[in-house]
């Protein structure tokens, strides 16, 4: 069952822990794959240094400030995509969760074949395992960039927990899913920013081996000139 836009239509520190547990399901020519989240991290607006809509809005983050429930797709160190849940802003603002994990509950060998021939031999845990191999394994690229993921024609589509990857006209709104067995969720700094990393917006499982490694920012070295 679909993802209500009022369920969006919060604060993304308030949607964020709400978003675990929850599927986002991808359909393509190929196939359908679906995870389950276990890992997030929200990012506010104009209030937080890490956030990409920070210093405003730009061609890049237009998305992010729209109707909430759209996909924010952004393209990071030249060589992946992060996906991002679009949630209510301040006015004139924006904020957004970024997804960090999952586990497949659907189309495993659909998301293991996108892997290339050095990585399809992945633990299952590790395919969508960090932001990166997760759009990987649901084939998201910036051409789902605004993708409304609350309605039932998207091929990107954000399900209530235990999710059924088939289409749905169903709509959930907060506070509707089926009776879940309570999993502990841990919160703590997100993973390499170099702005207010103290912050304890990142929300995971605890104990969940598809959580991704904990990686402080690192700030580049100089690179040494020689006479």
């Amino acid at each position: 069952m679909l993802i209500s836009r009022e369920f969006f239509a919060r604060p993304s520190v308030e949607v964020a822990p709400d978003l675990l547990g929850r599927v986002l399901e991808h359909e393509t020519a190929d196939g359908v794959v679906a995870v389950e989240l276990t890992e997030v991290e929200a990012y506010a607006g104009r209030s937080d240094p890490a956030s990409h809509a920070y210093r405003g809005k730009t061609q890049r983050n237009a998305v992010m400030f729209g109707p909430p429930g759209h996909a924010y797709v952004y393209f990071t160190y030249g060589m992946h995509f992060c996906v991002n849940m679009v949630c209510l802003g301040e006015e004139g603002s924006a904020s957004a969760v970024l997804l960090r994990a999952g586990a497949i509950t659907a189309g495993e060998d659909l998301a293991r074949a996108r892997r290339t021939r050095s990585e399809n031999r992945l633990a299952p845990r590790d395919l969508a395992r960090g932001p990166a191999r997760l759009c990987q394994a649901l084939a998201i690229d910036r051409s789902q960039d605004g993708a409304d993921v609350c309605v039932a024609s998207s091929p990107l589509r954000m399900l209530g927990a235990a999710g059924n990857p088939a289409r749905s006209g169903t709509v959930l709104a907060r506070g509707d899913d089926p009776p879940r067995p309570p999993r502990r969720i841990l919160t703590g700094p997100r993973v390499g920013v170099s702005s207010a990393a103290e912050i304890p917006w990142r929300f995971w499982y605890d104990g969940d081996p598809t959580v991704s490694v904990y990686r402080p920012h690192v700030p580049r070295r100089p690179k040494l000139v020689t006479p």
